[in-house]
């Protein structure tokens, strides 16, 4: 089985998994280890959680889309002017041993992560603790034999995607295990330092500054960044400053094997094997198990939530409040240097960004092996997270129709339901 481009490459906001693009078998061999991918033979629907009859649209569109790409597992949150108005759970399998989706289970959310990030970012500024205008170089000691122009990259830079990595030109780093540790002459697995030390020593791909292409590898050095500056560990600094203040206690990051998933955090599944990279024994996994590893992905894509969390999450950029004030919540959508893109959009810190009239729409996507997630915050107050446990993969419908058609179905939406379910499911 091949992957293409698009597969690689989805919406823009995914993770690139450069690393597995060796070591996948063949559809014979695929075929041989049926255990690492869900069945959708006799599939049939089990629903959990709050989805009031007002809001059956957005139900619908949920149902209709994971039957159609036989999605085991599935969440969908909706915010409505700060209330939560929905919050369900889809199991579609015949597979009994997938547990049913609760509204409060765990799901990994890939890069819907760097939302979180760049918020930590802008809380160190916002405390006087780090300039924006800061050098990565100057912060972190990195040095700039493998290319002077990396002095030119500050935090708002690797924000913004405009720090000089492209995985087009050179590969995704945080999927190139095998390479760096090649490169490095040490065994597998590789570390977050392995791949900065590493990294450190090549050419940027462009001129810092200059254009923006999305980047895994700047998310990773702003979790560093975090480290050093607060003396504390990444996930240690978020949850005390970002998430205790918003009342979200769930979220955590993630672990790569199955045997480490966090209590309610649900299965992953790819049509997918390939080697790990968790050590040199060349081993066969499913791709959501070992052929990445998530550790090194904490500031990029490592964290779990349920599709409850982000929309309370989400509402932290509604309004100053506990966590950011109002410079950082302007600082986290503002225009970066390079200005708009063609269709009007942009990408602010951590979140894509569009004016429409009276409001600034943002949304983020995120996709790992076995994740596929999306976050949008838009006008009239309607915010909404939908995870699910499968992603867009070689021979699947696409991924991408999931945004318009909700779209479409919460502006067909006459009367909005009342009660704040937040009480009930945080």
């Amino acid at each position: 089985m091949t992957l293409t481009r698009r597969d690689m490459l989805r919406a823009g906001a995914g993770i690139v998994p450069a690393a597995a693009l060796t070591g996948l078998v063949t559809p014979a061999a695929q075929a041989a280890q049926t255990a690492t991918t869900a069945t959708t033979a006799a599939a049939t629907m089990t629903l959990t959680g709050t989805a009031p009859s007002q809001l059956a649209a957005l139900d619908t569109v949920m149902k209709t889309y994971i039957q159609e790409r036989g999605i085991p597992g599935a969440q969908l949150a909706a915010v409505k002017n700060g209330k939560l108005v929905m919050a369900r759970g889809y199991r579609y399998t015949a597979d009994t041993t997938v547990p049913a989706v609760q509204p409060t289970s765990l799901f990994r959310i890939a890069s819907l992560s760097k939302n979180i990030t760049a918020a930590a970012i802008l809380r160190l500024a916002q405390d006087g603790k780090l300039s924006l205008g800061a050098k990565v170089t100057d912060v972190l000691g990195l040095p700039t034999s493998g290319d002077s122009r990396l002095a030119q990259v500050t935090m708002w830079r690797l924000m913004q995607h405009t720090g000089g990595w492209d995985r087009d030109i050179s590969p995704d780093w945080l999927w190139a295990d095998p390479t760096v540790a090649a490169a490095l002459d040490k065994p597998l697995p590789v570390t977050n330092k392995d791949i900065i030390n590493y990294v450190s020593t090549r050419r940027l791909d462009f001129a810092p500054g200059s254009r923006m292409a999305y980047s895994n590898y700047g998310y990773m050095l702003l979790g560093r960044v975090i480290e050093k500056v607060s003396g504390q560990s990444y996930e240690s600094y978020v949850k005390q400053k970002l998430l205790a203040p918003a009342r979200i206690t769930r979220m955590r990051l993630g672990h790569t094997l199955r045997s480490q998933a966090a209590p309610g955090e649900m299965p992953y599944f790819s049509d997918f094997t390939t080697k790990t990279v968790l050590n040199d024994s060349g081993a066969v996994v499913p791709w959501p198990y070992g052929g990445f590893n998530m550790t090194n992905h904490d500031a990029n894509g490592g964290w779990l939530a349920s599709a409850v969390d982000l929309v309370k999450w989400a509402g932290v950029f509604d309004a100053a409040g506990t966590v950011l004030n109002a410079t950082s919540i302007s600082r986290a959508f503002a225009k970066p240097e390079i200005g708009v893109s063609p269709d009007g959009s942009w990408y602010g810190c951590g979140w894509y960004v569009r004016q429409v009239t009276g409001h600034l729409n943002t949304w983020h996507n995120g996709s790992m092996p076995g994740t596929y997630t999306y976050l949008a915050r838009l006008q009239n107050g309607f915010t909404y997270a939908a995870v699910f446990n499968h992603r867009e993969e070689s021979g699947t419908l696409d991924y991408d129709v999931l945004s318009s058609r909700m779209n479409t179905a919460w502006n067909s939406v006459k009367t909005w339901p009342t009660t704040d379910l937040f009480p009930k499911y945080l």
